[in-house]
């Protein structure tokens, strides 16, 4: 019989092994695999390290060129926009530092400001469509008529561009006999909010897009409320241009509903880089092309023609009482 020594012996016989297993084992693998390791860590610190400069030597260049765009945009952008008159349009969401910079931009390139019309979230909203239609309806001028196949926001867009632009020159400065009152009846029923005197009607206009794109099953309908008011704009006056930053031209965003229609792009431009000094040069820029009766997309985003409108005649008597 296999007795209790034997055991004992078997049992510190296999512990022994063991041991000598682990202690040779650490010892033939523990310098290739810290070496192994060192070396990857040191790898990835160096990766880090080149891309954290790279980083900061892109960061550097684009303040220097922003700096340097923001010291020249008086000379880029003069008199660019002489003796015309623009109206804000600012849509629900947008940011207002961005407007504040596209106006100063406007207002250096010689053009006046009429006012800013700002809307309302309710604007957009889709639970919101049958008020909408009534107040354009009841709202609109006498000499308005609106075609059967006109949607709450096709005559909500004819109502209000009616009252905030023209197309003749003549016109531009003087309110529509009925452009008080429509806006007015506008912000009573909290549709908008209205700034100085945008009564006084322009000659272009520019819209201001939303910070973050539309989502959500509703995204596409409400995207389309604003397209359509620009549209409006553009038509009614001599020319539209929307403006935003790089969500505006994501999935969702108004500016990618513009750019993915081409009816759109042949009459309204866009510029997707509003919150750049650069970006606001080309807004002014796109504005004198609409003048001309052209249209163009510009930045840096899906869709564009270019990061800016190439050489554009002086717009003539003619090609400036038409929408753009």
């Amino acid at each position: 019989m296999i007795d209790f020594r034997y055991h004992l012996v078997s049992i510190v016989a296999i512990f022994l092994a063991l041991s000598v297993g682990i202690v040779l084992g650490t010892t033939l693998l523990e310098d290739p695999v810290i070496k192994a390791s060192e070396l990857a860590v040191n790898q990835f610190r160096e990766g880090n390290n080149e891309l954290r400069e790279q980083v900061e030597t892109l960061q550097k260049r684009e303040a220097a060129n922003d700096a340097f765009v923001v010291g020249d945009t008086p000379r880029l952008v003069q008199d660019a926009l002489t003796g015309k008159r623009v109206v804000i349009v600012e849509a629900p969401g947008a940011v207002t530092a961005v407007r504040e910079a596209a106006q100063q931009v406007l207002e250096e390139a010689g053009a006046t400001v009429t006012g800013r019309v700002t809307l309302a979230e309710r604007y957009v909203d889709p639970a919101q469509v049958g008020f909408v239609d009534k107040l354009a309806v009841g709202a609109k001028a006498p000499e308005t008529v609106f075609a059967a196949e006109d949607t709450a926001y096709d005559k909500a867009a004819e109502v209000l561009a009616g009252a905030i632009v023209t197309t003749d020159p003549g016109q531009a400065g003087e309110e529509h006999p009925a452009g008080a009152g429509i806006l007015d009846a506008f912000q009573r029923g909290g549709l908008i909010t209205v700034t100085d005197t945008p009564a006084r009607r322009a000659d272009l206009a520019l819209v201001i897009a939303p910070a973050e794109a539309y989502t959500g099953d509703d995204a596409a309908q409400q995207a389309r409320a604003l397209v359509t008011l620009t549209l409006g704009l553009d038509e009614a006056g001599q020319g539209a241009v929307l403006a935003g930053t790089q969500t505006a031209a994501a999935t969702g965003g108004v500016i990618t509903a513009i750019r993915d229609d081409a009816a759109f792009t042949e009459k309204i431009s866009t510029v997707d880089t509003a919150d750049m000094p650069a970006g606001r040069v080309v807004v002014v820029y796109a504005l004198r092309e609409q003048l001309t009766g052209l249209a163009g997309q510009y930045g840096i985003g899906p869709g564009v023609s270019g990061i800016e409108p190439s050489a554009t005649p002086t717009p003539t008597a003619a090609t400036a009482t038409s929408g753009g």
